[in-house]
């Protein structure tokens, strides 16, 4: 595993140009094999995720190519005579699970290993993608070391009320409901930004998807989808990241972007905390912040920031707040409503001298620090804990070691390099 050396306490300055969103383009290439022709993706950030769900499908019959240079992909829709066992699927990615409708519908029949290829993915987290499949009239075999997927009569529209808001369930409920015939509706629908781009795309195909950006989305089903070239949206959690890192440091970065958009409940819980985030018109700026976090009107509570589905607080940018908040002063909770246990890490800050105290699998607070130091920590195998464990780096002077970084190339291949052009002094250790 990589490390990365931070000589951190330096103010970072500088523009940076805004990435191609991960959770936008990984959806976009295996939906696009349910498209007549090929597709065009532009914007596509070169990460190693996008690279595995390419390798895969060209294994499985398709056509794919990877043109890093321009920032581009090109996805072809599968050989319909390819019919059995799929090759492994990618491994290390949850993305992984966003392949079952478009295989399905394509292939008919597929069959693949329980495992998923390595892909850690237990029952509890593929069980809503199975429910969604049987809701369209996809029959699922579960034996021993296999799982089977066949679709004996065109997919039919249904009604699916989610239990929760899961963006990658979502993708599959529309992956299923374009082409089924007649009316599909799902309540409870994920609505993150990457969710609206999904269905944009969808829809400049030829589908029918109503209630984009709302928790509840209608699909007319259609005959067949046309190939398209379409730009991946740049990523807001990327904004959000560099805010922190600006703001965190006390240096001047400034980021262009139609993302901005997404923006302003981000930029509000930066403010919250002290930090020097605002936003002009479709800029994100930082600057010098004096780092005192808010106090309440009510003088028994404290400052919340809590993660939940969108349009609530992302809870993919909690890490990279919790790192840039090491320094503030003040009293602050961090509350992750979405998944239990996701706070575990953060006992590495305190190898930094951070004062926190973990209330629940849920809940953090994180207090003044009378003493920052540098550290060797580990991170764990989360892309945006090694970034909150960075962010916390960067701005302590000295020498720190974040182990475990390789996470990072899965959505921020760019990384090192956009930090070393806004004057970071930090080295990528292979």
């Amino acid at each position: 595993m990589a490390k990365i050396v931070v000589n951190g306490g330096k103010a970072l300055s500088g523009d940076v140009v805004v990435s191609g969103n991960k959770n936008a383009l990984l959806p976009m290439m295996c939906a696009a094999l349910l498209f007549d022709g090929k597709t065009t993706l532009s914007n596509c950030p070169p990460i190693t995720d996008a690279m595995k769900i390419a390798e895969f499908l060209t294994r499985a019959g398709g056509e794919v190519e990877l043109d890093n240079a321009q920032s581009r992909i090109l996805v072809h829709g599968l050989n319909q005579q390819f019919y059995g066992d799929v090759p492994p699927f990618p491994g290390g990615i949850r993305s992984a699970v966003l392949l079952f409708a478009p295989l399905v519908q394509r292939l008919k029949k597929v069959r693949m290993s329980r495992e998923l290829g390595g892909c850690k993915l237990g029952l509890r987290e593929i069980d809503p993608h199975l429910q969604i499949l049987k809701a369209f009239g996809v029959t699922v075999n579960l034996c021993q070391e296999e799982l089977e997927l066949e679709m004996t009569q065109p997919a039919r529209g249904c009604d699916y009320w989610a239990p929760y808001q899961s963006v990658t369930a979502t993708e599959t409920f529309l992956m299923m409901a374009v082409l089924a015939k007649g009316q599909s509706r799902i309540v409870n629908a994920a609505c993150e930004p990457h969710i609206q781009a999904f269905a944009h795309f969808l829809n400049q195909a030829g589908a029918d998807i109503q209630g984009i950006g709302t928790n509840v989305m209608c699909v007319n089903g259609v005959e067949n989808l046309s190939a398209v070239d379409f730009r991946v949206p740049d990523d807001h959690h990327e904004m959000s990241t560099f805010a922190a890192i600006g703001a965190a440091t006390d240096g001047q970065i400034r980021m262009q972007s139609g993302a901005s958009v997404h923006m302003p409940l981000i930029v509000h819980s930066y403010q919250q905390l002290g930090l020097n985030v605002r936003l002009e018109d479709d800029c994100v700026i930082t600057g010098a912040s004096h780092k005192k976090i808010a106090s309440t009107f009510t003088p028994e509570a404290v400052i919340k920031l809590e993660a939940a589905p969108w349009p609530y607080l992302p809870a993919d940018i909690l890490p990279q707040m919790i790192g840039a908040s090491v320094a503030c002063e003040g009293e602050v909770m961090f509350w992750n409503k979405i998944y239990e246990g996701a706070l575990f890490w953060t006992a590495e800050l305190s190898k930094f001298g951070a004062k926190t105290v973990l209330a629940d699998p849920h809940r953090l607070i994180l207090m003044t620090s009378p003493r920052l130091r540098p550290a060797n920590v580990e991170a764990p195998y989360i892309i945006r804990v090694v970034l909150g464990l960075l962010i916390a780096a960067l701005q302590i002077p000295g020498s720190s070691v974040i182990n475990n970084a390789d996470p990072i190339l899965r959505a921020h291949p760019n990384l090192m390099a956009n930090l070393q052009a806004l004057g970071a002094d930090v080295e990528w250790v292979e």
